[in-house]
């Protein structure tokens, strides 16, 4: 099996999980490769982020989704913290100084 060659972003690789995902879908990966390389940083930090296991595999399954319907970005998402060409924005240290503890 050959690596097919995809691109990451800014600051993330892509993991091998939604590598999978998205060359496994040849219309998915050509919305992937004509997103700008912070657009696919957002999308790759987005499934990074998340805790649980399942919790990943739904965000990987939803990249691929919501690609093919058009999005650029992931919905409702703070942004990529582990920038470090650019400080976090205001709202963004608000919404991470204010985040509810999970129960």
């Amino acid at each position: 099996m050959t690596k097919k060659n995809i691109s990451s972003g800014v600051v993330h690789k892509v993991p091998a999980d939604l590598r999978v995902a998205l060359t496994s879908n040849p219309k998915a990966l050509a919305v992937w490769e004509s997103l700008t390389p912070l657009a696919r940083n957002e999308w790759i930090c987005w499934v990074e982020f998340v805790k649980k296991e399942e919790t990943r595999n739904e965000h990987v399954k939803r990249v691929r989704t919501e690609l093919l319907e058009g999005k650029r970005r992931p919905c409702c998402w703070l942004g990529c913290i582990h920038r470090t060409d650019k400080a976090i924005s205001p709202s963004v240290q608000w919404a991470l100084r204010n985040k509810q503890p999970k129960i």
